[in-house]
């Protein structure tokens, strides 16, 4: 018997104890763990937004502080998303579960495999890029002071030129740096390993999903294949007929069912996730470019990881709905080419059917108005940049 939940999701499933997400075994310890990681997520926020109060607003500030608080409450939205839906994401792996556990034609294995390599692939990549995003956001901080033991510049000096962030703790920000700047480190590491472990959980349920489509466009191509033709038992080939159409069908309904539940149970999370990407390459890429015109160097960088950030995690999102637009478009030309017509009547209605089925383009379609596509992506870049060139305009 194949675990799905340990075999297929380990590196995740990791990740996921980290920050107290993980879906099985619930403990008390873990719910401590992720109360904990959220409100260290949601106060730095807050502690952004309190700025305002304490400051006068101009816009330049006023867009200062939301393209940072804007990125940190992505990682909240992200976080608070999967913490609401875990036992939906459970109930997700039951039925990947249940699917792999029924698989038994050495083909379709080796294909599940295959998938399954894709999946620790991806999840090695993204968690490696994470850590160096992580390594560097760390190092900005303490990178004047390293510098300053050579150039001989004092602390004060020193920690005027490290605040890239706008924060309003109430304190003697001077006094507390080093409690403020740990309090900084801790929300960049859970919300790099939020990222991280949420979004390659999610990347891993699409790839499932594409890798359920290449098993049932497997099925469809044996139903007609020169073995079953050269039969000569009428009766055996009818039975035979009969199983295979139903185990086509059978697993191309399963995968609709799970991705149909993946969609409508983060529905509305995902939504809220691309009105706030838009925002947040918009307002960041205006603080790049202003950023670059004051020579601020480390607020470039910081500013700059932030769109790199949000730019992968929007292209991989949308190009896994993407594959699933392919992978489910593939089912019908399989159906379409196969020699329907060497089977009997019966059998040629079923296909009949899947054809009447795949001819409507299936996609993962949120609250009517985005399709998860490459063409998605494309929409939404051109609109960030839009936001950008409208805001820069203004700025002039």
């Amino acid at each position: 018997m194949i675990c799905v939940e340990t075999q297929h999701f380990n590196l995740n499933r990791f990740l996921l104890l980290a920050i107290g997400l993980w879906p099985y075994q619930r403990s008390k310890f873990s719910q401590l763990q992720a109360t904990l990681c959220f409100g260290i997520l949601t106060s730095f926020v807050v502690f952004q937004l309190t700025a305002l109060i304490t400051t006068k607003c101009t816009v330049d500030f006023i867009i200062k502080v939301f393209s940072t608080a804007l990125v940190f409450n992505f990682y909240v939205i992200i976080y608070s998303m999967f913490w609401i839906n875990t036992h939906h994401v459970r109930n997700l792996l039951e039925q990947l579960h249940c699917i792999c556990n029924n698989l038994k034609d050495e083909n379709e294995l080796a294909i599940f495999k295959k998938y399954e390599n894709n999946i620790r692939r991806c999840t090695v990549i993204f968690t490696s890029f994470a850590i160096c995003c992580v390594f560097i956001f760390t190092l900005l901080p303490i990178w004047p002071q390293i510098l300053g033991t050579i150039l001989y510049i004092n602390e004060s000096q020193l920690q005027s030129h490290t605040i890239q962030i706008v924060t309003e703790y109430f304190v003697d920000q001077e006094k507390y740096y080093y409690l403020i700047l740990l309090h900084t480190d801790a929300v960049f590491c859970i919300g790099a390993t939020t990222l991280t472990a949420i979004g390659t959980m999610l990347l891993g349920c699409a790839i499932h999903a594409c890798g359920i489509f290449k098993l049932a466009s497997y099925r469809m191509e044996q139903i007609m294949t020169t073995e079953m033709i050269k039969n000569i038992n009428l009766k055996n080939r009818a039975m035979i007929y009969n199983k295979k159409i139903f185990y086509a069908v059978e697993i191309h309904c399963k995968v609709i069912k799970f991705i149909n539940a993946l969609v409508s149970n983060f529905e509305g999370s995902f939504l809220l996730l691309i009105m706030f990407g838009v925002i947040c390459l918009s307002l960041n890429i205006f603080a790049i470019f202003r950023n670059a015109s004051l020579g601020n160097k480390e607020a470039f960088v910081l500013h700059f990881l932030y769109v790199l950030v949000i730019f992968l995690y929007m292209l991989a999102a949308n190009y896994a709905g993407q594959e699933i637009l392919n992978y489910s478009a593939h089912i019908y030309f399989i159906a379409y080419n196969v020699r329907w017509y060497n089977a009997p009547l019966h059998v040629q209605k079923m296909i009949l059917l899947i054809l009447q089925r795949g001819s409507k383009t299936f996609s993962l379609n949120i609250a009517g108005l985005f399709a998860i596509s490459l063409e998605c992506f494309a929409m939404l870049t051109k609109a960030s940049m839009s936001y950008f060139t409208v805001i820069y305009t203004m700025q002039q």
